[in-house]
């Protein structure tokens, strides 16, 4: 059997390095694209290589630069079995402290970033007529918490872009599956943004106070789990066989946005049947691996 190939967006650090390095010791072609590769993330790139992972350039905000690592995957690898939409940032804060600029910059990489990623790698495999595409999203998109409504809403707009996708590629056998971390002491949450309007964040007094501490909670939240295990999904996610693929999987596992999950599957289900494109809908609705 030919070697299998994944591509990871956003693999410098945190889930994105742990689901490359793993991979590639299971013997998968990776490639683990990166911002900075001969500059700010020289470092990292070259413990990647060291590690046997491809690593290529690539920024999910610049056409240019997708164009450009797609044409270097495809040159040595073809159509990719796997592509790890990872790529992600983080703001918490006031959302009328958010101007729309900085609005727009979360939304390019966490939303115009895979959609531009996809245009890129999407048609070799729908030729081939098979791979998966998976999706790094979040718990937010299932509980919403205050001071959380820029970042989850660019999370939910992914999860609509996903699950609509899953139908769509569907006859091109490209399965999707959403995996959706909880807190975890990724270099993410060194790097969470915040507001950039400060003067209308203080209008809102000790309010804006307690908006600030919004990441420190997190953090708290985040002790014990283990990033490694975000990983470990993926590879069992890409490792299962056609058709036994869950669209969702929560990690660590919740009760609460399981069962969010679970009920809300079946009506997804009713109405995409109610519309006559039963043929389109996976067998696999939400089950956890």
């Amino acid at each position: 059997m030919s070697q299998k190939s994944v591509l990871i967006t956003g693999a410098s650090s945190g889930f994105g390095r742990l689901t490359a390095e793993l991979f590639a010791r299971e013997g998968w072609r990776t490639f683990a694209t990166m911002r900075g590769v001969s500059s700010s993330n020289a470092a990292p790139a070259a413990e990647l290589r060291k590690a046997g992972v491809d690593v290529v350039e690539l920024d999910v905000t610049s056409d240019a630069s997708v164009a450009a690592a797609a044409s270097i995957v495809a040159g040595e690898a073809g159509a990719l079995d796997v592509l790890v939409n990872n790529a992600g940032v983080a703001a918490f804060g006031i959302q009328e402290a958010f101007t729309p600029s900085a609005v727009e910059r979360l939304y390019a990489t966490n939303v115009f970033g895979p959609l531009r990623v996809n245009r890129a790698f999407l048609p070799a495999m729908r030729e081939r007529g098979s791979g998966l595409v998976v999706y790094v999203s979040s718990v937010v998109v299932r509980i919403v918490n205050p001071f959380g409504g820029v970042y989850a809403s660019s999370k939910w707009a992914l999860e609509a872009l996903a699950e609509a996708s899953s139908y769509e590629l569907a006859p091109f056998g490209i399965e999707i599956a959403i995996v959706e971390p909880g807190a975890f002491p990724t270099d993410i949450l060194g790097k969470v943004g915040t507001v950039d309007d400060l003067e209308r964040a203080a209008s809102y007094g000790e309010f804006a106070r307690i908006a600030d501490t919004a990441p420190a909670r997190i953090a708290a939240r985040a002790v014990g789990n283990d990033p490694a295990d975000v990983a470990q999904t993926i590879f069992r996610l890409a490792a299962a066989p056609p058709g036994q693929r869950p669209l969702r999987s929560v990690v660590p596992p919740s009760a609460a946005v399981e069962t969010i999950n679970a009920t809300l599957a079946p009506i997804q289900h009713g109405l995409v049947s109610s519309l006559g494109v039963d043929a389109l809908v996976p067998k696999t609705l939400v089950t956890q691996l």
